[in-house]
């Protein structure tokens, strides 16, 4: 089953007088329960790919579905609530909240969410900042933690929605590598335990390393997908569309 499926995706924007072309006919489909990269380099539109998926930032023709529901013509609200009970975020600034706990910043995505109780909201929160291995430090505020362990707040903040999908922009970005090595391993574990689709826009060869699906691309094209071979840990790739050639040829 898809949790996510593109269907000729095209995303432009307006820089000034220029026309920028984002991404160019992306038709792509993602199987739930997987943790998939997504490389390339900067400006090749991984991050804009992201936000789509994301239900961020809206495509500028083509549709997109998750769980096959259509959210291209959706209206912000819409998408609202649909990110707040499908999609999980994260990012590698942490983008938490200074004033509040770790506690309350697990918590905060669910206060928007009438369906759940204080008393369910309470629950998952504990149970999450357990998983994250952070429940000793519910009451610490973002400046008395360490990187890694802002990191494991905002991991847990993601997963207390229980989102079919995790969404994580360069989530290594800002930690050093001991520490990114851990937070990937977690992720991984999680991704594990409870089948959440883990989507990960990245530069980093260490959670290419740990991906089981990978997707590359260039230029606001995808140009190969790939699958890791679970006996040897290679990647099978196929190479899926030639790039343009450049005008100044």
């Amino acid at each position: 089953m898809s949790v996510v499926r593109i269907e000729h995706v095209f995303k432009e924007y307006q820089l000034g007088e220029q026309t920028v072309h984002a991404l160019n006919d992306i038709t792509w489909s993602i199987e739930a329960g997987v943790f998939l990269a997504i490389s390339g380099p900067s400006g090749s539109g991984k991050t804009t790919l992201l936000n789509l998926i994301g239900c961020i930032d809206k495509p500028s023709s083509g549709k997109i579905f998750i769980n096959e529901e259509d959210v291209s013509e959706k209206s912000p609200n819409e998408l609202a609530d649909l990110r707040s009970r499908s999609i999980g975020f994260i990012f590698q600034t942490f983008n938490l909240l200074p004033v509040l706990s770790a506690a309350e910043n697990v918590e905060y995505p669910l206060l928007r969410r009438t369906d759940i109780s204080a008393e369910e909201r309470k629950k998952r929160v504990d149970y999450f900042l357990d998983i994250v291995g952070l429940s000793q430090f519910a009451n610490h505020r973002p400046n008395q933690l360490s990187g890694g362990q802002r990191q494991r707040v905002a991991i847990a903040r993601a997963l207390a929605i229980k989102p079919a999908i995790v969404l994580a922009d360069e989530p290594t970005a800002n930690l050093d590598k001991a520490t990114g090595r851990e937070i990937l391993s977690l992720m991984k574990k999680i991704n594990r335990h409870l089948k959440t689709t883990f989507i990960f826009s990245t530069h980093d060869q260490k959670v290419i390393d740990r991906a089981d699906r990978l997707v590359q691309m260039e230029d606001g094209c995808i140009t190969a997908f790939g699958v890791r071979n679970e006996m040897d840990k290679t990647w099978n790739l196929a190479r899926v569309r030639a790039l343009p050639e450049s005008d100044d040829e």
